[in-house]
């Protein structure tokens, strides 16, 4: 471990960018809860284990149609957990060298947690949208707008959401956040695609980047593909996975570790 680690410190300190490529083991080690599997997700969630819901099915774009008091109990108390959480502090390590760098740091995540720009990172990529924006269940317009003063009155007993739910300003209609769910047909991508095109400029424009990943599995791969793109030129890839450090073909660093352990042994 004390050779990758040392290895990992060497490309991070030589590169004159940074990428960090962010899972949802990236906000574990701020409290936030692991969904991975049943069992971890009905830990966090009780209630949903008494009506054998599971996170998949429950990130179902349907049910606000449906059943719009589950799914937004289901969203709202995200919402509100999401507003409250602290970044851990290796949040701040990240940010600190990547100001250091010419070419600065670039965020690209599958987390809709907002946890990056609280900690302070200004071009952040949202592969799977945020929480924190809505758009129209009915798609009266493309239009995305802030989740700012939204809030959800929660049923914690049953984890329903007690109506007024929130709606779009221009229809009247139900709202929905801009998060790309399971089989959303109705995402709207253009905030995402902006901060997509933003971040491709800017990785045609540092060549010597270094790509830091964090805490992104295999079963939902977005992240673990998009890191291991950015870093093919130059295989300066630093995989950090407590499960699935695995790098293809030797074409990086691998970190059998959590997200906050490792970033304080860097540093």
């Amino acid at each position: 471990m004390s050779d990758e680690l040392t290895r990992a410190a060497e490309l991070i300190h030589g590169a004159g960018a940074l990428l960090v490529c962010a899972g949802a083991g990236m906000g574990v080690d701020s409290g936030l809860p692991d969904f991975r599997g049943g069992a971890g997700f009905w830990r966090a969630y009780p209630p949903y284990a008494g009506l054998g819901l599971q996170f998949e099915e429950l990130a179902d774009p349907r049910h606000f149609a449906d059943d719009p008091e589950l799914a937004w109990g289901f969203y709202g108390h995200r919402l509100a957990l999401y507003r409250t959480t602290v970044p851990h502090r290796g949040f701040g390590l990240l940010l600190e060298w990547g100001r250091a760098k010419p070419g600065g740091v670039r965020v690209f995540t599958s987390n809709v947690d907002g946890q990056f720009q609280t900690a302070g990172f200004d071009r952040v990529t949202e592969a799977h949208g945020s929480i924190h924006h809505l758009q129209c269940c009915a798609g009266c317009t493309r239009e995305i707008w802030p989740a700012t003063g939204v809030s959800v009155d929660l049923d914690e007993t049953t984890m329903r959401a007690r109506p007024p739910l929130p709606s779009c300003p221009r229809c009247g209609g139900l709202a929905r956040p801009n998060i790309l769910m399971f089989g959303d047909s109705d995402w709207v991508p253009d905030r995402t695609q902006v901060q997509l095109d933003e971040l491709t400029g800017w990785r045609r424009a540092h060549r010597d980047l270094a790509v830091v990943e964090l805490g992104a599995g295999q079963a939902v791969p977005t992240v673990r593909r998009y890191a291991e793109l950015a870093s093919a030129a130059n295989g300066a890839l630093i995989r950090i996975n407590p499960r699935e450090p695995q790098v293809r073909h030797g074409r990086g660093i691998s970190i059998p570790a959590g997200a906050l352990a490792t970033l304080t042994e860097l540093a």
